[in-house]
C-alpha cells in the first residue's frame, strides 16, 4: 500500500481532524509502521462508538500500517470518579472493553495506566510538563474528562490532564488518535513538546458519534454541542450498547431522530457515515418491499445520502437497515455475554 492509499484510509471517516495533514504524510513517507494510541477510561458497558466504531477504525489504521496501542486508563477513571471510584470495578470494565474489541475482530496491544505509574520516570515527565503549564491552561482542558471548566474543583481534576499529556510522551507515540473531545489536551501537549524539544505527535481526532436523540436544537460543528449531544453511556436511550438485544436496538432506532431528507445533525445518518459506509469498498443493504422500491445495495455514503436527501430512501427503511446491520455485527458480543452474564455485574453503575 503506497502513501496515498494509506493517507486515504487514515483520513476517511470517522477521522474528522488531522493536525497536520502535511506532518502525517511526512510521517508515513519516513516510517513504515508509526505508533499510535487511544486512551479509554474503563467505565460501564461500551456503546457502539467506544466499542464498534473504535474497533472498526482501529482495524483500518492497522491496514494502513499503523501500530496501535490502547491505554486502559484505570487510574484516570479513578480520578474522574467513574464507577464510584471503585478501582476494582474500573479494572473489570477495562477487561471487558478489551474483550469486546477482540470479539469484534480487533486485538490491539493493551497498556494499563496502573502499569505505567509504577515507573518513576512517568512522574518525572509529569512534573516537567507541569512546569510548562499554568493552572488556567490545564483547566481549559476540562472537556477531556466530560466536565465543564467550572466543575474543576478538586485537585485530582488538575492532575488528570497532566497524566494524559504524560501518557503521550511515556508511550513514545508518533500519533495521538483520540476523539474530538480530547483535542484540547492533545494540542496542549504538542505545545509543551515543542518547547521541550520532544517529538511532536501528529494528532488524528475522530468524530464523536451523535446520540440518537440529537437533532435540530444543536449545531454539531460546535464543540459545546458535540459534548452535550454525543452518544453517552449515562443517557441510555441515546446510546446503543454493544450488549443490547436485537429488540432494544430496533426500538432505540425506531425512536431515533431521523427527519426525512435531512443529512446533517441526523444521528442515524451519522452511524452510516462513520461506521457502515465509512470508506471505499464497503456495502450496505437496505431491504424493503417491492412497492417501496425493493432491496437496494449502497456502495458509497454519497450514493445513500443522495437518495435520502431526494426522498428515494425513507427514514423507516434506513432505520430498519441500520438495525439489521448492527444486530449482525454485534452478535459475537451478545453471545459472549449470554454465556458469561457475570461479566456485566460490576459494570451496571454508570457515573459521569
Amino acid at each position: 500500500m503506497d502513501v496515498e492509499e494509506r493517507m486515504k484510509l487514515i483520513t476517511s471517516p470517522p477521522a474528522e481532524e488531522i493536525i497536520t495533514p502535511e506532518e502525517l504524510r511526512r510521517l508515513l513517507e519516513e516510517k513504515k509502521h508509526p505508533r499510535a494510541y487511544d486512551g479509554f477510561e474503563p467505565s460501564g458497558i461500551p456503546h457502539i462508538a467506544t466499542g464498534l466504531m473504535r474497533a472498526e477504525y482501529g482495524k483500518d489504521l492497522e491496514r494502513a500500517g499503523i501500530e496501535f496501542v490502547v491505554l486502559l486508563a484505570d487510574w484516570h477513571a479513578f480520578l474522574n470518579n467513574k464507577l464510584g471510584g471503585d478501582i476494582e470495578k474500573i479494572r473489570e470494565a477495562g477487561r471487558f472493553f478489551a474483550k469486546v474489541w477482540e470479539l469484534l475482530g480487533w486485538k490491539p496491544k493493551i497498556v494499563w495506566a496502573s502499569e505505567m505509574v509504577e515507573d518513576p520516570s512517568y512522574w518525572e515527565t509529569l512534573m516537567r510538563i507541569s512546569k510548562e503549564l499554568t493552572i488556567s491552561r490545564i483547566k481549559r482542558a476540562a472537556p477531556i474528562m466530560g466536565r465543564k471548566e467550572a466543575e474543576m474543583q478538586h485537585a485530582a481534576f488538575l492532575l488528570y490532564p497532566l497524566m494524559q499529556s504524560t501518557d503521550i510522551k511515556y508511550l513514545d507515540v508518533d500519533i495521538a488518535q483520540l476523539g474530538m473531545d480530547q483535542r484540547r489536551v492533545n494540542v496542549m501537549y504538542r505545545e509543551v513538546a515543542e518547547k521541550m524539544g520532544w517529538k511532536k505527535p501528529v494528532l488524528i481526532h475522530h468524530h464523536l458519534l451523535m446520540g440518537l436523540q440529537a437533532g435540530k436544537r444543536m449545531d454539531y460543528s460546535r464543540e459545546e454541542d458535540q459534548l452535550e449531544f454525543k452518544m453517552s453511556k449515562s443517557k441510555p436511550e441515546t446510546a446503543i450498547y454493544v450488549t443490547d438485544s436485537p429488540e432494544d436496538i430496533r426500538r432505540k432506532l425506531r425512536n431515533a431522530y431521523c427527519p426525512a431528507g435531512e443529512i446533517e445533525n441526523n444521528p442515524v445518518i451519522d452511524i452510516v457515515r462513520n461506521i457502515i459506509l465509512r470508506r471505499e469498498g464497503m456495502e450496505f443493504e437496505v431491504r424493503r418491499p417491492e412497492k417501496y422500491g425493493g432491496d437496494v445495495i449502497y456502495t458509497s455514503f454519497e450514493e445513500l445520502a443522495k437518495d435520502f436527501r431526494e426522498g428515494r430512501l425513507h427514514p423507516l427503511d434506513l432505520k430498519n437497515a441500520v438495525a439489521d446491520w448492527l444486530i449482525e455485527k454485534l452478535e459475537p458480543v451478545r453471545k459472549y455475554v449470554e454465556a458469561h452474564p457475570e461479566v456485566l455485574e460490576p459494570l451496571k453503575e454508570v457515573t459521569r
